[in-house]
């Protein structure tokens, strides 16, 4: 019943919602999925509406005991992805773990073939767009590199 089959993704240029139902689903079907690149995923919608709205979520709660949200763009695609599986069955937990979300592409996947969604590019959006990394630095996240 279960396909196991580790799919390399490529977030380069892909719409960060498309792209996470697209990997839900394939989650959900018994895949192993690794992302990378995940900074480069784009939002679609004005820069400072998305910055404003992330900044708003990110007040809801006591800081030190929570709700956690993460600023790490890894972190944010990972949620996106777990916000489409049915996270409280075992089907979607089992799904979850199967899922894998890295910044830059590791050395044991750069010899793997490397896949992309066509139907979440970000191209054929008409609108103004801002990644994943660009918020992630708007609301406070710090690369290690720099």
């Amino acid at each position: 019943m279960t396909i196991e089959h580790a799919a390399v993704i490529d977030a380069t240029g892909l719409i960060l919602g498309r792209m996470a139902s697209h990997i839900a689903r394939r989650l959900l079907q018994g895949e192993e999925i690794t992302i990378v690149n995940a900074e480069k995923a784009a939002i679609s919608g004005k820069r400072l509406s998305i910055v404003k709205e992330a900044k708003k979520y990110l007040e809801i709660g006591h800081p030190r005991k929570g709700p956690l949200h993460r600023r790490r763009p890894d972190r944010i695609v990972r949620r996106t992805v777990r916000g489409m599986l049915p996270r409280r069955k075992p089907k979607g937990q089992q799904a979850y773990k199967r899922l894998k979300v890295f910044l830059d592409i590791p050395k044991e996947f750069e010899t793997k073939e490397i896949q992309t969604i066509p139907e979440a590019d970000a191209s054929r959006l008409r609108c103004p767009y801002i990644t994943v990394g660009k918020l992630a630095k708007e609301i406070g996240w710090t690369p290690t590199g720099e």
